[in-house]
């Protein structure tokens, strides 16, 4: 008993030279990387859920939803962006509070964009195994099945641009398509493939108050629309 009492009393001392020696305990690592989201994250970003409720907590809503991140980011891409984040939607979360009149066409006014936050090499390994462990809606990606497959460019431009119109949202290139939604181009890179697949599928079961319109895609549409983005992360080109 007398060890055990003696053992408690230096257990604090322990935990204080660990953490001067720059170590932490394997099982504190879930718990530092969720102390990292909170602290530095939560402030735009829902860790939590649910989503927006109605169209005006939609608008409010700073940066996109975290809380089903394991379940649409791939974490080696995570880890990179973190570093080195570049932006990915070119007029922000709401596209209307970020352009202004062009000559020709609407731009994006930057002067209202704000850098996001580049996290060290460290933080950024455990910021992401964190968002790994947030998986919302492994229900929705349970249903999805992406067989293994290519798609030239040409046709999945056909179906991506003159089939279902999602250029006039969505770049596929740098400064090439819409503005108001997320640049497509590191989609495969960025994003698990089932994610891609069931988003296209229903956007609203992911984000009920979204303005991505559901078009009610084909299966066989939405693996060419999975591949064609795949493919554009690997850099083939835009035909």
């Amino acid at each position: 008993m007398k060890e055990r009492h003696r053992a408690l009393r230096l257990y604090p001392a322990f935990l204080a030279l660990v953490a001067m020696l720059g170590f932490s305990p394997a099982w504190a690592g879930e718990e530092d990387g969720m102390t990292l989201l909170k602290n530095r994250c939560a402030s735009c970003h829902n860790l939590t859920g649910p989503a927006p409720a109605s169209i005006h907590a939609l608008w409010e809503r700073k940066a996109p939803d975290l809380f089903y991140a394991g379940n649409k980011f791939r974490r080696k891409w995570l880890i990179s962006w973190l570093q080195k984040p570049v932006r990915i939607r070119p007029a922000g979360e709401f596209y209307a509070d970020h352009i202004k009149p062009g000559p020709k066409r609407d731009m994006v006014d930057e002067s209202t964009l704000k850098p996001h936050l580049a996290l060290s090499a460290a933080d950024a390994t455990l910021a992401a195994d964190a968002l790994m462990r947030l998986r919302a809606h492994d229900d929705l990606i349970a249903k999805e099945h992406v067989p293994a497959g290519t798609i030239s460019t040409s046709m999945g431009s056909l179906v991506f641009d003159k089939f279902l119109g999602c250029m006039a949202c969505h770049r596929v290139k740098p400064d090439f398509g819409g503005l108001s939604g997320p640049e497509l181009y590191t989609a495969g890179d960025r994003l698990r493939p089932r994610f891609i697949a069931s988003y296209i599928r229903s956007p609203q079961a992911w984000d009920p108050k979204i303005w991505m319109p559901n078009k009610h895609v084909s299966e066989t549409r939405i693996i060419q629309l999975v591949h064609y983005l795949q493919a554009l992360s690997k850099g083939e080109s835009h035909e």
